[in-house]
């Protein structure tokens, strides 16, 4: 589910901010934005997001910005002899006079150099405001989990009531379909016999019997409640939930010999989606 968390802190006279994005997926995809410096942090900031999520795909963050100091630079003493050697070499070559001046020698990329930072002593503070930052994440997923749980229980009391609109529906469905056959054999003033026609109506019966898949769908819609409930990850239950619940409404579609009935189906199919996109 979506949600994004930030934190802040300092380390190594320096300040960094987490940030971290998730958004719906159906397993645990991290991607790490990290500074050159810090690239040997990914794998103890996998290990702790894995420890800690189990789907989602995960954008991270990490801001740092050293802190305006004055900086003591180093002279790399083997460069500025070597560019002496290579300059004093080039000058006899082409019989020229003249040497390196100073300013020429510190624009020589590599001779001055900066004191590197000292990732091992600013790691355990990122690492501790990492924890932070996918804790508030945890937050921000619970609560963005709560409303879409209330939303996914008023579209399952929504399928309810459509389950038993069919169930109560179907009892009238067989005698309208006698009827209508009835009729149209009046009209036509055709004899059928009386006992192959019975044994039609009850094939026809036995064909559009919906009571195992009304059954199912209710069976389904006790159990999503169930894992809304359970207070525990339940994603991938609840997708596979959903495409049990899809299942049963298109063999309820597809057995449906009355208008109602089919449009019962495309309602709750119509949820089912709905509700599979939160899923998800």
């Amino acid at each position: 589910m979506t949600a994004f968390a930030r934190t802040q802190g300092e380390a190594e006279q320096a300040a960094f901010a987490w940030e971290l994005r998730s958004v719906n997926h159906r397993y645990l995809e991290p991607h790490f934005k990290l500074p050159e410096s810090f690239r040997s942090l990914e794998p103890a900031l996998r290990e702790r997001l894995r420890a800690a999520l189990a789907r989602g795909k995960v954008d991270v963050n990490l801001h740092f910005h050293a802190a305006e100091r004055e900086i003591d630079y180093e002279v790399n003493t083997q460069k500025v002899r070597a560019l002496q050697k290579a300059a004093g070499e080039v000058a006899a070559i082409a019989q020229l006079t003249g040497d390196l001046g100073v300013c020429d020698i510190l624009q020589w990329h590599g001779v001055l150099q900066q004191p590197e930072l000292d990732v091992d002593g600013a790691a355990k503070e990122l690492l501790a405001g990492f924890d932070r930052a996918v804790l508030a994440l945890i937050d921000a997923r619970k609560q963005e989990g709560e409303k879409l749980a209330a939303l996914i229980q008023q579209r399952l009391n929504q399928i309810e009531h459509f389950v038993q609109k069919v169930r109560a529906r179907m009892p009238d469905v067989l005698a309208e379909h006698r009827a209508r056959i009835d009729a149209r054999l009046a009209e036509l003033q055709v004899e059928v016999d009386a006992d192959r026609l019975t044994q039609e109506i009850v094939l026809l019966a036995q064909k559009v019997d919906v009571a195992e898949e009304l059954d199912r769908l209710e069976a389904h819609v006790a159990e999503v409640t169930r894992a809304l409930s359970a207070g525990e990850p339940c994603g991938r239950r609840l997708d596979f939930l959903m495409q049990e619940l899809n299942r049963e409404a298109n063999t309820l579609a597809s057995k449906s010999i009355v208008v109602d009935v089919s449009q019962a189906a495309v309602e709750l199919k119509v949820l089912i989606e709905q509700m599979r996109e939160q899923v998800q």
